[in-house]
């Protein structure tokens, strides 16, 4: 359900707490559709992640993409609307 939050953010500004693969919990202020900084252009290069498991989000502050695994988001905050689960791990 959080997962469909941020896929349908239409480029707005979004934070996510999640938790990494290490354990420890992460907050992360992105964008969905961001392709300045693709390699390839739009459609010609890969994304090999399970599009099921994971979102590919830019991260705003670290200036690159990140994936983050769907069953580790915690909360979702956009316009100022927090949305909070209990991630399933």
């Amino acid at each position: 359900m959080l997962d469909e939050l941020i896929l349908n953010s239409a480029g707005r500004f979004v934070t996510v707490k999640f938790y990494k693969k290490s354990g420890e919990l992460r907050t992360l202020n992105g964008r969905m559709g961001v392709i300045k900084a693709l390699r390839h252009p739009v459609g010609v290069g890969v994304n090999h992640l399970d599009k099921d498991a994971y979102i590919t989000i830019w991260d705003m502050q670290k200036k690159g993409y990140r994936s983050i695994a769907r069953d580790s988001i915690v909360s979702v905050s956009i316009l100022s609307l927090i949305h909070i689960s209990e991630p399933t791990r």
